[in-house]
């Protein structure tokens, strides 16, 4: 596992650490690991992807079919030939 240090953290800041972490009832050090291990979450989750992101733009307009995602899907080109 990884290690890392984090210098000059406001008194304020820790004291809250350790309050927090002591209702939960972790040590401070664990405390930090969960407040990392949610923050990294919330960056995977919030990426649905181009589908995902038109859908919502649409939402508010009664957009109500799923669009279904272009995974491994064969587009066909447009030609321009007459």
């Amino acid at each position: 596992m990884a290690q890392f240090v984090v210098r000059n953290i406001e008194t304020q800041v820790k004291r809250k650490l350790q309050r927090r972490a002591a209702q939960r009832g972790r040590s401070m050090e664990e405390e930090v690991r969960e407040i990392l291990r949610d923050a990294v979450k919330q960056d995977d989750d919030s990426s649905g992807g181009l589908g995902t992101a038109i859908a919502s733009l649409f939402a508010e307009f009664g957009l109500e079919a799923d669009i279904p995602e272009l995974h491994e899907s064969r587009v066909k080109p447009a030609s321009f030939d007459r």
